[in-house]
């Protein structure tokens, strides 16, 4: 849970953005919650309700405190995607609970913030197509269940082939990572699915999950890219949507280390790409 402070922190003290720069997000109204959550679920995870296997299913303990904290990560990724829709680049400094289903929980993830925010904003007209980009190691399984049958929304999960979740879901487009791939490799695989994705798809928004656990000394990796290769992913990444015009929200998504200095430092580079990639094309 430092890592988030941490992040704020770091981006301040090394002056890739100033205070002036920083939106700061409030919980939604429950209702834009359950968009995307049954309502009974909501409930019961905020009230502290929740059962204790379903509580052990998400690996989180509950406290007033976490309910805060998820919720205003939620309003942070609204937040965010509205934000890029008006500058055509934003990021928040958590999101990217990809593995939360409509009536549970799972994998760290309570509410799904990528989802929530997509939903909403096509109800409020904003938006009307969405590409979610999902880069995390981890398969966005929860995401790729909550839009399996609306072609409105594009989900693309590149992922590590052997790890969690076990059961994978039906993205509109998978990519399985070999176990150890490399930097290079990585980069390449990418770059042969990410513009023909935006050529076919045309989304008014693109919903990017920059989960840092793809690194070699991640505990929940399995995939060996270095601190260079996650910044040359995100300028990538970042680069080919703006330079074609399409707005793009980030999110932070995944990163475990035993060493949260370093682990701070591999959010960031989302942050320090964004800024040299906002600065290049004068947004």
């Amino acid at each position: 849970m430092a890592k988030f402070s941490g992040l704020y922190e770091r981006l301040l003290c090394d002056r890739i953005t100033t205070a002036d720069h920083v939106y700061q997000p409030g919980p939604p109204p429950q209702g834009w919650i359950e968009l995307v959550h049954r309502a009974e679920y909501v409930n019961a995870y905020c009230q502290g309700t929740l059962d204790p296997k379903a509580q052990r299913r998400i690996g989180l303990p509950w406290s007033p405190q976490l309910v805060q904290r998820t919720c205003t990560a939620v309003g942070g990724t609204i937040l965010t995607a509205k934000l890029a829709l008006q500058h055509g680049l934003a990021c928040n400094t958590a999101g990217g609970t990809h593995h939360a289903f409509p009536h549970y929980g799972s994998g760290f993830c309570i509410f799904n913030d990528l989802a929530v925010a997509a939903r909403l904003l096509q109800q409020q007209g904003l938006v009307q197509q969405v590409l979610i980009v999902d880069l995390d190691v981890h398969q966005g399984d929860g995401t790729a269940w909550i839009f399996q049958d609306d072609p409105s929304v594009f989900t693309f999960s590149m992922h590590c082939e052997v790890n969690f979740p076990g059961t994978k879901q039906q993205s509109d487009l998978d990519v399985p990572l070999p176990q150890g791939m490399e930097d290079d490799a990585y980069l390449q695989c990418l770059d042969a699915y990410l513009p023909g994705l935006l050529e076919q798809v045309k989304p008014d928004l693109v919903l990017y999950d920059a989960g840092v656990d793809t690194h070699q000394r991640d505990r929940l990796g399995k995939l060996a890219m270095t601190d260079t290769g996650l910044y040359r992913r995100e300028l990538q990444v970042l680069g080919t949507c703006v330079a074609a015009g399409y707005p793009v929200a980030c999110v932070i998504g995944g990163g475990y280390a035993d060493d949260l200095e370093a682990l701070i430092y591999r959010h960031s580079l989302l942050h320090r790409a964004a800024a040299a990639v906002y600065a290049q094309y004068r947004l």
